[in-house]
């Protein structure tokens, strides 16, 4: 018999009967009707308007989130195997160029370079920080690491 939507059967287990509230002692839901004894939860009206006053009435509003997020922004990283495919040879990278290469969205937080990946074309890398693999890399290839400081990043200004 080939299977279609007139003869498809739910597992065992997959839909459950919805509680029924207050149908006596036997049902199982009894005497308080799952409310609980006493209190403002166990009144009729009692669940809509609860009293709550000043910070509690504020927390409610705000949703619970997981986790931590830093206030501090983060650089942005690039992998030297992405310089690798974009760029030629001896070419000259800072952050302007990686941003028009569209391997970062932005230099305004600092860029970074790291080691992921191998490096066979020798350039000039100017970014804020780079890490030892990749200056290590960088360098064996024939090209040049240098750190060039993100006035906005790093809050200074230039005295000239």
């Amino acid at each position: 018999m080939p299977l279609t939507l007139s003869n498809l059967k739910s597992f065992r287990g997959a839909s459950k009967n919805r509680k029924r509230v207050g149908r006596g002692n036997s049902s199982g839901h009894g005497t308080y009707s799952t409310r609980g004894a006493k209190g403002q939860k166990a009144r009729s009206g009692g669940k809509r308007g609860l009293k709550l006053k000043g910070f509690k009435r504020l927390m409610q509003n705000i949703p619970k989130l997981r986790g931590f997020k830093s206030l501090v922004s983060k650089m942005e990283i690039v992998n030297i195997q992405n310089l690798e495919l974009k760029f030629e040879n001896g070419a000259v990278i800072d952050g302007k160029k990686l941003v028009d290469a569209g391997i970062i969205r932005t230099i305004q937080f600092g860029v970074k370079i790291l080691g992921g990946g191998k490096l066979a074309k020798n350039f000039v890398v100017k970014a804020d920080a780079f890490s030892s693999s990749a200056k290590e890399a960088i360098e064996k290839a024939g090209g040049k690491a240098e750190i060039v400081k993100n006035n906005q990043f790093h809050g200074k200004k230039d005295n000239k």
